[in-house]
């Protein structure tokens, strides 16, 4: 064999290789809204894209296994609800469509949905891949005018790789208003990752989409203002080559977070 096609073939298996660690499915959780009367039903999707091109859209690709994660909602008093047994298939196929539920609310205030999972991969190479996903609402007693103080966005939840907002994503909210994020790895600041910020039905340009992409200071910030009101899905990555395992040779993280903007912002009319 050739010195130029015994390189040509190496370079291919390496290609494939690190295209096996870098692309995966990553996972998501949304609302039907941010804010809902006190009382009221919120519904909540666990959905599933295809991101071989690195998670540059809001497609839904395949369908997520709601056994190999956890899926809870977190209420204003810190109350936890186990709510993964109550999805409902949406789809025929076992892999069409997306997995649905409804929550009751009961407190008024901010409310967390939280979905993880922790499992090993493999798409030609055997991966780790841990995931977390959340997003935010909020049952009011005024639909008119709702409080715009609703802590506890601003907690970590202790993932291994987390998106943590540093302003509200629900209240106020609308275009304008930024979608700020503190981006942890292990509890820690995670220094110039990439931050996308995707609104639905839009495609980021191909490498970095200085639109929609932005990367992480010192202090793991980073930040996107909406124009316009839309479901916007922020992702970030982090792949650790260096930890492995019995089963698998590397570990990818993925934190993901859906953000509401409604076009008119609720609490100040505008």
């Amino acid at each position: 064999m050739k010195r130029s096609t015994i390189c040509l073939t190496f370079c291919l298996a390496a290609h494939a290789t690190l295209a096996s660690l870098t692309s995966a499915h990553d996972s998501w959780v949304q609302t039907n809204t941010n804010l809902v009367r006190q009382g009221d039903v919120v519904h909540v999707d666990l959905m599933l894209g295809n991101h071989g091109n690195d998670h540059r859209d809001f497609k839904l690709a395949s369908k997520l296994d709601p056994a190999g994660g956890t899926l809870v909602i977190v209420s204003p008093s810190g109350k936890s609800y186990d709510v993964k047994s109550q999805l409902a298939d949406l789809g025929y196929g076992p892999k069409e469509g997306f997995w649905s539920m409804r929550f009751k609310t009961g407190e008024a205030g901010l409310h967390t949905v939280v979905h993880t999972v922790d499992r090993v991969v493999n798409h030609g190479t055997p991966v780790r891949s841990i995931k977390s996903g959340k997003c935010y609402f909020v049952a009011s007693t005024s639909l008119d005018r709702p409080s715009p103080e609703n802590p506890g966005f601003e907690k970590p939840l202790g993932h291994a790789l987390e998106l943590v907002p540093t302003a509200s994503p629900v209240t106020p909210m609308g275009p304008g208003q930024p979608i700020a994020v503190k981006l942890l790895l292990k509890g820690q600041p995670l220094d110039g990752a990439t931050v996308s910020f995707i609104p639905r039905g839009t495609e980021l340009a191909t490498g970095f989409d200085e639109r929609y992409q932005r990367k992480t200071d010192a202090k793991g910030q980073a930040s996107f203002t909406p124009t316009e009101g839309n479901y916007y899905l922020i992702v970030a990555h982090h792949l650790s080559p260096d930890e492995t395992g019995a089963d698998y040779e590397s570990t990818k993280y993925t934190a993901t977070l859906t953000v509401y903007v409604p076009e008119v912002c609720p609490c100040c009319g505008e």
